[in-house]
């Protein structure tokens, strides 16, 4: 019979000596020799017991199929605002700073322009001019239809006074944009300053101005983002994006902060593919997530679209070796006494919750056991 060539295993971790002592089995000492001629290891039963090693046979174990996407956090587009100026003026009061809570219809800016005390001028003489055009065109309709005056008279008069009724309109559209009352404009309590008030509530985010600078309309004063409904905003692949549905669970990631893991689902699925070749895909937070996210946090995320059964083991019984994988399998067993092993190559697939799928399951028989923890000791230790 031919005489196999042992690889006494060192005691796993070595750890059961914390003072640098050699501990030893019953009196005999651990030791370790390489057995260049084969794979085998000879692993005594007394250190398979002493450090809790375990064996299993190879099982089908539950897998999430998965589609992988990036993106950020955001919030709808009615939960974001941009507040600029309706009419250029200078910044003559700005108290908030970014990260300042506000509610809608606060005061936001105030802005000085001498053309604002011009508008309620107009405005106001209109307003006193309507009367008495409204007279003239009433007396001309009556005129014209007792045939006494022109129709060229009494279409001029009404020419006149529908022409002083839109200009009147739009300067009283212009005064309510600006939030200067028309109260005080009837009243003669003309101001040069008008105020900017808070079209959402939520959080300041960014401020672009300074006070005594010069805004026109086309210029951003500050911006205001409510997160009380965070989502996700995800870009998925062309290749993929048959496999989503409505109400599909998301798992995702912030990495620059923390592996911490949320959960959203799937809530909108865009129509329409980008530049890119990837379809916007929106999810929605679970209601049991805390909202301590930021918008435009990148995110990575795994949409959930299905769950097969695959034959695996766990993952602490796979050890990579020089880009590949290696199990330890058990052969025989003498008696109480020695329990001997093969390094044997597999081929891995998915990983999930401390389990490896195992893809050349054809190499092996259902019986055939292995060694699930300390694999890792021996062979990569």
């Amino acid at each position: 019979m031919k005489t196999i060539k042992y690889i006494l295993v060192l005691t796993l971790i070595l750890g059961v000596s914390s003072c640098n002592k050699t501990k030893k089995v019953e009196g005999t000492q651990q030791t370790t020799q390489q057995n260049k001629n084969n794979d085998e290891i000879v692993l005594l039963r007394k250190q398979f017991e002493a450090n809790s090693m375990q064996l299993q046979t190879i099982k089908e174990v539950p897998f999430l199929q998965v589609v992988q996407s990036n993106g950020m956090i955001d919030v709808p587009p009615e939960n974001k605002a941009i507040v600029s100026a309706t009419i250029g003026g200078y910044i003559k009061s700005a108290p908030l700073l970014v990260g300042d809570k506000v509610k809608k219809g606060q005061l936001l800016v105030s802005l000085e322009n001498p053309e604002f005390i011009t508008l309620q001028q107009e405005y106001l003489e209109i307003k006193e001019q309507l009367t008495y055009l409204q007279t003239e065109f009433e007396r001309q309709k009556t005129l014209y239809k007792e045939n006494i005056s022109s129709e060229k008279k009494f279409l001029k008069a009404k020419s006149d006074y529908k022409s002083a009724l839109a200009k009147q309109s739009g300067l009283r559209k212009q005064l309510q944009l600006l939030n200067i009352s028309l109260k005080n404009v009837a009243n003669r309590n003309f101001t040069s300053v008008a105020a900017i008030y808070a079209p959402i509530s939520g959080s300041i985010s960014q401020v672009h101005i300074a006070i005594g600078e010069f805004v026109s309309p086309t210029k951003p004063i500050l911006e205001i983002i409510n997160n009380d409904h965070l989502h996700i905003e995800l870009a998925v692949f062309e290749k993929d994006i048959l496999k989503l549905k409505k109400e599909q669970d998301i798992i995702f990631t912030i990495p620059e902060t923390s592996n911490e893991e949320y959960k959203a689902e799937v809530h909108l699925i865009g129509s329409s593919i980008s530049k890119n070749r990837t379809v916007k895909v929106h999810g929605h937070l679970k209601e049991n997530e805390q909202q301590h996210f930021f918008v435009g946090m990148f995110v990575e995320a795994k949409i959930i679209t299905d769950m097969v059964f695959l034959p695996a083991l766990p993952t602490d019984a796979v050890v990579e070796i020089d880009g590949k994988y290696y199990v330890l399998k058990l052969k025989s067993q003498v008696k109480n006494e020695k329990m001997i092993f093969t390094k044997v190559e597999v081929k891995i697939g998915n990983r999930l919750n401390g389990f490896t799928e195992i893809k050349n399951t054809s190499d092996f028989n259902q019986t055939d056991k292995f060694l699930t923890k300390g694999a890792f000791s021996i062979l990569g230790g």
